[in-house]
């Protein structure tokens, strides 16, 4: 069993930056490929980014590419999600998620692929 919890989401003006945060719980963190969704009100649960176990291979939808950054840092358990030059349409609740087989596919994109999950970040951005 894996628990994530999710921080650093919060209200910022179009073209401005938060880094999102997401610890989890557990030994075997450096072993599972992470990622990062979004879901608007409305709207299905989609793809943000996503992250191998050792963070040497790296996916993003094409929306964020140039504009966010996922990372993470195996010795404290988290996973972040930078993002920069902020846009309405980002507004959203961010989600991150564990994938626990294979944590050297970085491409899985559809929720069903992931195990685990955190309870979200609200992230909204103004005009």
């Amino acid at each position: 069993q894996v628990q994530l919890v999710e921080s650093g989401g919060g209200l910022v003006q179009a073209g401005g930056s938060l880094r999102l945060s997401c610890a989890a719980s557990g030994r075997t963190f450096s072993s599972y490929a992470m990622g990062w969704f979004r879901q608007a009100p409305g709207k299905v649960r989609e793809f943000v980014a996503a992250i191998t176990r050792s963070g040497g291979s790296i996916a993003y939808t094409d929306s964020v590419k140039g504009r966010f950054t996922i990372s993470r840092d195996n010795a404290k358990n988290t996973v972040y999600l930078q993002m920069n030059s902020l846009k309405p349409e980002d507004t959203a609740v961010y989600y991150c998620a564990v994938r626990s087989i294979s944590g050297t596919y970085y491409n899985a994109r559809l929720p069903g692929e992931y195990d685990y999950w955190g309870q979200g970040t609200q992230v909204t951005v103004s005009s």
